[in-house]
């Protein structure tokens, strides 16, 4: 697994779409991976269009997957999202690359934790794109997750996800991931939501 950071020059960029979600890509740093085999994990900077383009196509593909919200991006939320992932304060997302193109995604936010007084991060979004799962991009992309936290001081990673997502939860489990119980006798914590009329 290869970490890098650095500036993506783009070569063509396709129209994006829930189905087109592998544009080429070629790195304007000698770092660049000679190796295709091996996913390259990249720090977004969302300055870059480059960068804008492959989160919105892996969040255009992962919208759309089943254990997704299961349809597109609404066109709002096309129009808004990068800009709304560039001016949140706590925004931190990473890339999977392979064989020159996007192959997935962990959009983080950062957190704090009271009772560690410590920062946390939390993985929002995390999604590889079917035709390359099983090769080793999503450990790569939690790896670098975790990496990041360590470095800034985190005292955990905290996620959620559905609950018949059975290749997900194997993954997170592999990667450390348990079910969050903080007292034995109040029993493991449920993730509760509630749906505001406006975000609709």
């Amino acid at each position: 697994m290869q970490v890098i950071l650095g500036c993506w020059e783009k070569v063509r960029l396709p129209a994006m779409s829930a189905s087109t979600i592998m544009p080429r890509y070629t790195m304007t740093t000698p770092a660049f991976p000679r190796d295709d085999t091996e996913p390259a994990v990249v720090e977004a900077d969302l300055a870059l269009p480059v960068h804008q383009a492959a989160v919105l196509a892996m969040l255009e593909a992962y919208s759309a997957d089943p254990m997704g919200d299961g349809r597109p991006l609404s066109a709002d939320s096309r129009a808004n999202v990068i800009e709304g992932l560039r001016t949140h304060p706590t925004t931190l997302v990473f890339l999977a690359f392979h064989a020159g193109g996007p192959a997935g995604i962990a959009t983080c936010f950062r957190g704090f934790s009271t009772f560690a007084a410590k920062p946390l991060i939390n993985v929002h979004d995390f999604f590889v794109v079917p035709a390359l799962r099983g090769r080793g991009i999503g450990r790569a992309l939690m790896a670098a997750v975790e990496r990041k936290a360590g470095e800034t001081g985190c005292c955990k990673l905290t996620l959620e996800v559905q609950e018949n997502n059975l290749r997900a939860r194997r993954l997170y489990e592999a990667c450390g991931f348990s079910q969050a119980q903080y007292v034995g006798a109040a029993g493991r914590s449920v993730f509760l939501w509630k749906r505001l009329a406006d975000a609709e």
